[in-house]
């Protein structure tokens, strides 16, 4: 199933990203992408963490709503930049992620780090992890858990 899952989703972004769609290249991108799938499947590296088909279709939410907070903070690190007085107050915050396991941190780290303002800077053995905000209040402002607590239930709903 997951070996489907990458094809499905290498297929689509090869599509997407290539802009060409005459037969010919339709039928040799589907040919590198089933060498891909084969390559990636001798070397047994297919599992829920390379290809976490079991967080199902929450993730497109999950995306368009990160795409959003990505939009609102390069607006609010836009205006601290080209502020005159350029209200820099670096801070550095440590947050325990509610999910279980190494996908539900490196997801919310990787989230985090998305967001302009702030950078995941460890992440412990424990998923506690370590954040650079550009201002105090950004660094903060990942203690809300909003963020946390989406990745926490995305991780939740693929374990059903």
């Amino acid at each position: 199933m997951r070996k489907f899952v990458l094809l499905f989703a290498l297929a689509i972004l090869w599509l997407l990203w290539s802009g060409v769609y005459s037969p010919l290249m339709i039928f040799l991108g589907l040919c590198s992408c089933l060498l891909t799938v084969w390559l990636v499947g001798r070397l047994e590296t297919i599992d829920h963490e390379s290809v976490p088909s079991h967080l199902g279709l929450g993730v497109i939410t999950y995306w368009a709503w990160l795409l959003k907070e990505i939009v609102v903070s390069s607006i609010q690190v836009s205006r601290i930049i080209l502020s005159p007085s350029m209200p820099i107050s670096p801070g550095i915050v440590k947050v325990k992620s509610k999910s279980r396991g190494s996908v539900g941190w490196v997801l919310f780290g990787n989230s985090i780090t998305l967001t302009p303002g702030t950078v995941t800077i460890d992440i412990d053995e424990k998923g506690e992890l370590t954040v650079h905000g550009i201002t105090q209040d950004t660094a903060e402002g990942v203690l809300t858990g909003d963020m946390n607590d989406r990745v926490a239930n995305l991780q939740a709903r693929g374990d059903r």
